[in-house]
């Protein structure tokens, strides 16, 4: 995750505990998951506040990106 083009996150899915096909299997089970629902499961380090006019800019490889600017 890049905060304002600066590099504030990196994580790996290979560090979840619960790898992303089970997690959604088993999420679907009790909730109807459609496309574009996020799926919020943690966070790596580098955790910090954000604020309005803030761009966020998000990927995972092999995702189309996801870009948001804080109101």
């Amino acid at each position: 995750l890049d905060v304002n083009g600066v590099r504030r996150q990196h994580g790996d899915l290979a560090d979840m505990i619960w790898d992303v096909p089970h997690t959604l299997a088993f999420l679907s089970q009790y909730y109807e998951l459609l496309p574009g629902d996020l799926v919020f499961t943690g966070t790596p380090a580098g955790v910090g506040a954000v604020v309005p006019g803030d761009r966020l800019d998000g990927h995972i490889d092999g995702l189309t990106p996801l870009a948001i600017v804080i109101e």
